[in-house]
């Protein structure tokens, strides 16, 4: 007899996840946005001191993690959301906010979660088109805006594109949004970015009562496998809105001890933000000459269009995008699909080592021959 699930469960998606986990030694992996480089020995020592207290529970307030975050980031503790990755308090805050009767509006393409976010809720969500360039409208996504939405979503820098819009869009955008909506700021990607600091956009907060920034470990710090992501919210409501639909205990106590550490080194951080940067300048360039423009990366990734030619059909586009990633594969190097997010004959491709960056280069050029 088969197993009887519900409706809802039936239509989440499935994550297109490209997990190390079960990958052979030698493969780039330069599909999941990960950092190149492992841990710092200080955060790893972290991370093991905290194993022998595995016998209890973590502290559920997480207070170490909260307090060491709002020091670097001058929000209050009080004001900050931890989770098991940014996924977790992105998904609890739509439990808390999302119903049938709601709608959510985010940009297209955009994080593959964001649609697990209608499937787990029965809302209706609003996609709108990213721009020529591959960048957020703005004008269009508050235009989208109606009685019924709950949850606006604004990924900056964006993923998959990597495109990034400026403090002042963000700003002008907010004026136009009703109080009464939420404003999820997806900034896991911003300490990659050029167009504003980390620390530029926390005024935002006083600006727009219900706005959160999300961010994460996973990305600059290197703590993808611990799992610890984090909300900067503007009102105690949000705050209390996702603590009260999930689980207690969400960060696991070497995660929690491995993130507190890891804010503690900042001279590391730089140098990894120094590294993606000269990665991306390096990528852009052996791109074009190969006669591929990308999009105006600012993130630790690149987003572009395979050259299929302007006429080309999707389907054409998508022919030569599924041969080159199996070509990629076949050589070792795996890369993201841009076809699964309705863009046939796009790839993005994580900036790897210096070492992972030219094979992957030199394996493109093999594969479009």
């Amino acid at each position: 007899m088969p197993l009887k699930i519900t409706d809802r469960a039936a239509k989440i998606p499935h994550y297109p996840a490209a997990g190390g986990y079960s990958l052979p030694d030698g493969v780039a992996l330069l599909a999941s946005n990960e950092c190149p480089d492992p841990p710092l020995p200080e955060v790893v020592a972290a991370a093991a001191a905290a194993l022998g207290a595995t016998n209890r529970y973590p502290d559920p307030s997480y207070r170490p993690l909260r307090e060491a975050l709002a020091e670097q980031t001058g929000v209050d503790a009080s004001l900050i959301a931890v989770g098991n990755g940014s996924c977790e308090v992105l998904l609890a805050l739509g439990e808390a906010l999302l119903d049938p009767d709601s709608e959510l509006v985010y940009a297209w393409p955009a994080f593959s979660v964001y649609p697990h976010l209608e499937a787990a809720s029965g809302a209706t969500a609003v996609r709108v088109p990213l721009d020529g360039d591959h960048r957020h409208d703005l004008d269009a996504l508050a235009a989208a805006i109606t009685d019924r939405t709950r949850l606006v979503i604004v990924c900056n820098p964006n993923n998959p594109t990597s495109t990034a819009v400026g403090l002042d869009e963000i700003r002008a955008f907010l004026a136009k949004v009703p109080e009464d909506v939420v404003v999820l700021l997806d900034e896991a990607y911003i300490e990659f970015a050029e167009q504003y600091r980390p620390e530029d956009s926390i005024p935002l907060l006083m600006e727009h009562p219900h706005l959160m920034l999300l961010r994460t470990f996973s990305k600059l710090y290197g703590l993808a496998g611990l799992r610890v992501g984090y909300g900067l919210c503007s009102s105690p409501e949000l705050v209390a809105a996702v603590e009260r639909v999930r689980q207690p205990f969400v960060v696991n106590v070497a995660a929690a001890a491995a993130a507190t550490e890891a804010l503690r080194h900042p001279g590391a951080t730089q140098a990894r933000i120094a590294q993606a940067r000269e990665s991306r300048a390096v990528l852009a360039q052996g791109l074009r000459r190969l006669g591929i423009e990308p999009a105006a990366s600012e993130a630790n990734f690149s987003w572009f269009d395979l050259p299929a030619g302007e006429d080309a059909s999707d389907d054409e586009r998508g022919a030569l995008e599924t041969r080159v990633i199996g070509r990629l594969r076949d050589a070792g190097v795996l890369v993201r699909s841009g076809g699964a997010l309705g863009r046939p004959g796009a790839l993005r491709v994580t900036y790897g080592t210096p070492e992972e960056n030219e094979r992957f280069l030199r394996e493109l050029t093999v594969a479009l021959a």
